[in-house]
């Protein structure tokens, strides 16, 4: 369910990347951190080995480039093994256009995040959008994803967004039920991905009841991550509780309850350490990923156990 209905798509024709060559994918936020400009361009040639060409079309917020740039790095790769004679390669095809997070390098060149993260593929006017992680993509328009991550990237550098554009799209797609995800429920689907994802990235404390149906909604694996992440801008006691019974609920998967704990450690709740000692006795200590294809380079992206992280954040307080 989860691979229909996130896209699998772009980079995953794994066999075209360095199978033996793997590395640890950073989170979005980490990208558009660590990005210098957020750009829409055209991809014009690329070659495995040395780097990506792009005619900058637009320069929608960070550093102003224009014209014909090369991408001949990587920015946040960190590799976990490599092939004898084999370097981490790039892989853009098929795209009408592409949006770019880069990050200047001294020479006048610039980097990507990997080989698999910091673009967007756009295909008729369709964006293959990273919100969360590069595992995690959603298909939208460019009318969406365009304003939104551009907010993201403001926001994360310090700088003004168009907030009313924001939560006005924000308000529409969370005052609607959690959408199913199937062909008639995915577009909305996707459009709440969105503006959840978004509502985290900004803060904004206030969709703190807008998202409770999502957060409650265990049949919809993406929609509840996102309602998990979104609760890191309200540590209030209300809020606690919702982790709480969350991590205690056994309909809840271990990913989910994972990434409740890292909300939880933002907190720092030390009041509440007695039951998550408890909680840390009886919970799942398996293993935990992304998933996906064994030969995907990106296999090693790590993600602790349940009980492990609940260990962890006790250790903390």
């Amino acid at each position: 369910m989860r691979l229909v209905a996130f896209l699998f798509v772009l980079l995953l024709a794994t066999s075209q990347l360095a199978q033996a060559t793997t590395w640890d994918e950073p989170w979005h936020e980490a990208v558009v951190k660590k990005a210098d400009c957020f750009v829409l361009a055209r991809v014009t040639a690329v070659d495995a080995q040395k780097g990506i060409t792009i005619d900058v079309l637009n320069s929608l917020a960070g550093e102003p480039i224009t014209g014909i740039i090369q991408i001949t790095s990587f920015y946040s790769l960190d590799l976990c093994s490599r092939s004898a004679g084999e370097n981490p390669e790039f892989y853009v095809k098929g795209a009408d256009s592409c949006y770019f997070f880069l990050q200047k390098r001294p020479t006048g060149t610039y980097a990507l995040a990997t080989p698999t993260t910091g673009f967007a593929v756009v295909q008729q006017g369709q964006v293959a959008a990273t919100y969360r992680h590069s595992y995690h993509q959603a298909l939208v328009p460019r009318a969406i994803y365009e304003p939104t991550m551009t907010a993201v990237f403001q926001h994360y550098h310090g700088q003004s967004y168009n907030k009313e554009y924001i939560n006005m799209f924000v308000a529409k797609q969370l005052t609607q039920p959690p959408a199913r995800i199937d062909k008639a429920g995915m577009p909305t689907f996707f459009a709440q991905h969105v503006a959840l994802e978004t509502t985290y990235h900004l803060g904004l404390a206030t969709q703190y009841e807008a998202v409770l149906p999502f957060l409650h909604d265990t049949t919809n694996f993406h929609a509840q991550l996102s309602a998990v992440r979104v609760l890191t801008a309200t540590p209030t006691p209300e809020a606690k509780q919702q982790l709480l019974k969350l991590l205690a609920d056994k309909h809840t998967g271990d990913f989910v309850k994972v990434i409740a704990v890292q909300t939880l450690a933002v907190y720092q709740p030390k009041e509440l350490k007695t039951q998550l000692m408890q909680l840390a006795q009886t919970a799942s200590d398996k293993k935990n990923s992304f998933g996906g294809n064994i030969m995907d380079p990106r296999v090693c992206t790590r993600l602790p156990s349940v009980k492990k992280s609940l260990i962890d954040l006790v250790a903390q307080l």
